[in-house]
């Protein structure tokens, strides 16, 4: 059972809109913490676990884009060390290293960084904390889906603005706004996720500049050490409303551990951190925050991953093509392919094949999005294309 908010809470969400019911709902939100996949919006879908709760044996994954190996290698003897201290919560020295090893990686002050287990709660909460039943999302689609589910969990209003070929599969900021000129936060994954396609800084900088004034704009890079694009964050210094997630769960190769990073003006946190939000930045998993904090100074690491991901990356693009599947050109650690029919069939031909290929979206419902593995999974996958051909 969740705890209620506190009657300074609550008044707070009265003011701004909600009712009784939808502050109650709030409150699961918040309880919730990082495990966000116990929520109402989280239904069975082709990157969970499969009916029976386990993958068959010896599968590849290619369905959740994590990384296909482990965390750095040079960060694990510390990871291994911090194990030793795991009947210790945070001293607080593990959480200042970790920040300011991301203010060094990204040449800012540690007073932009708050860490988080993971970056689940930090986005649900950027929903919580900006929007409200007269102030709506508004995001692309295809996307990342959390945000959409929250938003309609508490009855938000809700835009989004489709992903179009003639734009490049990237952000239409300027639709985006005029889906909403009224919205209290707008939000681009760049490079996005499920097509890999990466928003222009030039963009987002315009965004920022013209939603209304109490209204943020919410960046997410889960994705953006796979790619050569610039960041966000450099835009923190013109452009106030801007707050920019990071995650480890992705080429850093932490999914499991936990960990990710938001990057915003004192102010905003302030704002998210209304609602419990210093509690749960500070439960940091001990071993996840040291390995973080390392990972951060290997940046020859960084681009050796992402070097990788782009060769798997293209081979199966090119086996993709060379059987008639189009895929959108991506620059993260997944493809969008379309098979131009439901791919049920072919998703169970997959997995007969010990391939496990990711879902589809709504909107593209004869799309598959397929995560990049390593130079073997990517063997496998070309070989099992030979037996799924026959059904295309």
């Amino acid at each position: 059972m969740v705890a209620p908010l506190p009657q300074q809470t609550q008044q707070d969400f009265k003011e701004r809109g909600f009712s009784r019911r939808q502050i109650g709902r709030i409150a699961l939100v918040l309880g919730a913490g990082s495990v966000m996949a116990g929520m109402p919006w989280h239904k069975s879908r082709a990157d969970t676990l499969p009916v029976g709760g386990i993958y068959p044996p010896g599968s590849i994954l290619l369905n959740g884009n994590e990384f296909w190996t482990g965390p750095f290698p040079s960060a694990l003897p510390a990871g291994q060390k911090a194990l030793l201290n795991g009947n210790r919560y945070l001293t607080g020295q593990e959480r200042q290293a970790l920040v300011e090893s991301a203010a060094a990686y990204d040449h800012i002050s540690p007073d932009l960084i708050t860490p988080w287990p993971g970056s689940s709660d930090p986005l649900c909460r950027t929903v919580i904390s900006f929007c409200s039943p007269t102030q709506g999302l508004v995001t692309c689609d295809p996307t990342y889906e959390t945000v959409w589910g929250v938003a309609e969990w508490l009855q938000i209003p809700l835009a989004k603005v489709p992903l179009r070929a003639d734009n490049g599969y990237k952000a239409d900021v300027r639709a985006m706004l005029k889906a909403n000129p009224n919205a209290g936060m707008y939000y681009i994954c760049s490079p996005n996720n499920p097509t890999g396609t990466v928003t222009p800084l030039a963009d987002i900088a315009w965004l920022a500049r013209h939603i209304p004034p109490n209204a943020v704009l919410v960046v997410d890079e889960a994705y953006l050490h796979f790619c050569n694009a610039p960041s966000a964050v450099s835009l923190l210094g013109s452009c106030r409303n801007i707050i920019v997630l990071r995650t480890f769960s992705k080429l850093f190769g932490m999914a499991g551990l936990r960990l990710g990073l938001s990057i915003a003006h004192p102010a905003l946190h302030e704002k998210m951190m209304r609602y419990d939000g210093i509690y749960q930045t500070t439960m940091l998993s001990v071993p996840a925050a040291v390995i973080g904090t390392d990972s951060l100074k290997d940046p020859a690491e960084v681009t050796k991953r992402r070097s990788e991901t782009r060769k798997n990356r293209k081979t199966m693009q090119e086996c993709l093509s060379h059987y008639g599947v189009r895929t959108i050109p991506s620059e993260a650690n997944m493809l969008m392919a379309d098979w131009r029919k439901s791919p049920d069939a072919i998703t169970a031909a997959f997995a007969q094949n010990h391939v496990i290929i990711g879902r589809s979206w709504s909107i593209w419902p004869t799309c598959s999005r397929i995560s990049v593995g390593s130079t073997d999974d990517v063997q496998v996958f070309c070989k099992a294309m030979e037996s799924v051909a026959s059904l295309l």
